[in-house]
């Protein structure tokens, strides 16, 4: 009999191999995540910190190894319940992928009724409520190309949001943004933590690293090991 996932344990993996397609990228891989936890991904380019992020989503399969996130077993997971687990993920992309045809508010509309969203009332509110959250109130209107690479980025956090989810998987969130807009997103992301949710965030920036502390976990050499961040640790992460 498998042994329950603990209450407040929201994403633990064990003696697993992340694979991408037929080649292995990171083995034995060990990792718990608890509610409210936020966790560093670091490691150089290449080194499976993608791969991780798409197996915790079910985009990648897990093939060994035990995984559990939020609930639901990965090993086991039918192809139809895997848009139920997604709903409980919340992914913010390095490159937005927002739809460059329609307005922030319409962005944020369809992402709701591919969820099986269909009461406008609560649809607005809920569009309200996030764009509040992340500091866009005023920009629904927007097209996306009329908006910083900060602000898309917040609307990219914004749709992560719609479903009130468990956990936020931010895969390079800051890659293409400059340093100061960089931290204005790494704190909104640190204050959605605070707020109960799961963050795991992969990151190259090692300044950020550096000036905003908190459990990292280094993807290195086949391996996902847990660092002392260090300044000298940090550097040689990078």
């Amino acid at each position: 009999m498998e042994e329950p996932v603990p209450l407040d344990t929201i994403i633990e993996l064990k003696g697993c191999s992340i694979m991408q397609q037929d080649h292995l990228v990171l083995s034995d891989v060990n990792l718990k995540a608890e509610k409210g936890e936020f966790i560093y991904l670091v490691g150089r380019v290449g080194g499976g910190k993608t791969s991780l992020i798409r197996t915790l989503n079910a985009q990648l399969p897990l093939t060994d190894g035990e995984g559990w996130v939020a609930g639901f077993n990965l090993r086991t997971i039918k192809k139809r319940d895997i848009p139920h687990l997604r709903r409980k993920l919340g992914i913010v992309f390095q490159d937005f992928q927002l739809l460059t045809d329609r307005t922030v508010h319409d962005n944020l509309e369809f992402a709701l009724r591919a969820t099986g969203w269909t009461n406008k009332i609560a649809l607005e509110e809920r569009i309200r409520e996030v764009l509040e959250k992340v500091g866009l109130q005023n920009k629904g209107f927007k097209m996306p190309h009329q908006l910083s690479g900060g602000e898309q980025q917040r609307v990219v956090i914004a749709r992560a949001l719609l479903n009130d989810p468990e956990i936020i998987l931010a895969d390079e969130p800051t890659g293409n943004l400059d340093p100061e807009t960089s931290e204005e997103i790494h704190i909104l992301l640190r204050n959605i933590s605070d707020n109960g949710r799961a963050v795991i965030m992969s990151t190259h920036k090692h300044s950020l690293v550096k000036k905003y502390p908190a459990r990292t976990m280094r993807c290195e050499n086949g391996r996902l090991t847990e660092s002392d961040m260090n300044d000298q640790v940090i550097e040689l992460l990078f």
